[in-house]
């Protein structure tokens, strides 16, 4: 298993390599997803809730990723 994303630019990176893995029809939705989350959380300055933001996306899309795994038969 690969390591959990550090920085902020590695985690929009990683996020964007997994939409591939998801239903073409739901692709769209998790690019705006994953864009409007960077975009909101573009001013934080503080280390730690960085830290907290980034934990939060990964947990949360690799929930999304096995969700439709699971569906998807894979």
């Amino acid at each position: 298993m690969k390591a959990i994303p550090q920085t902020p630019i590695q985690l929009y990176k990683y996020l964007l390599r997994q939409i591939p893995k998801l239903p073409v029809a739901s692709q769209p939705y998790y690019r705006n997803y994953v864009k409007g989350n960077f975009r909101a959380h573009v001013d934080e300055v503080d280390p730690q809730r960085i830290n907290e933001v980034v934990q939060k996306l990964y947990q949360d899309f690799q929930w999304i990723v096995k969700k439709y795994e699971g569906k998807m038969g894979k």
